[in-house]
């Protein structure tokens, strides 16, 4: 359980993200009556996970709902290190069909600090990666 990636999403869709793409969302939610037919043995959905997180802390949720002009998403959720290659690969599905620009969502090692940011730029899944600022000795200044 070590390899444990925190995953947040929240993104829009498109009402033209084709009937085969929201399936697969579907199936990853475990909200398709079909999730597993098809599928090989050992796949694992992605998003599926609800109640207390084990790793991360707070909840774990997934869920997608119509809205006036397409889909609304959100999820946050523990993923094995071993399915990053899965989840990728749902990400850059989900990002041709998104109606958000920008960030849709991040990620990071279930024990680091700062998580990457999973950026949307035109259709295209962009990774930027955030650096914490370093500690100087200067006291922080109040903006108040």
């Amino acid at each position: 359980m070590g390899d444990m990636y925190a995953v947040d999403l929240a993104l829009d869709l498109r009402a033209s993200v084709p009937g085969a793409v929201m399936d697969e969302l579907r199936r990853h939610l475990g909200t398709h009556p079909d999730a597993r037919e098809g599928e090989p043995d050992d796949w694992v959905p992605l998003l599926a996970e609800r109640g207390p997180a084990m790793r991360i802390g707070g909840l774990l949720v997934g869920e997608v709902a119509r809205t006036g002009d397409g889909w609304a998403l959100t999820a946050r959720q523990e993923v094995h290190a071993e399915l990053l290659p899965d989840l990728d690969a749902l990400l850059e599905r989900l990002a041709r069909h998104c109606g958000t620009e920008g960030v849709i969502g991040q990620i990071r090692f279930y024990e680091d600090h700062v998580p990457e940011l999973l950026i949307n730029e035109s259709g295209t899944l962009v990774r930027t990666a955030l650096t914490p600022a370093p500690i100087s000795d200067t006291p922080a200044r109040s903006h108040g």
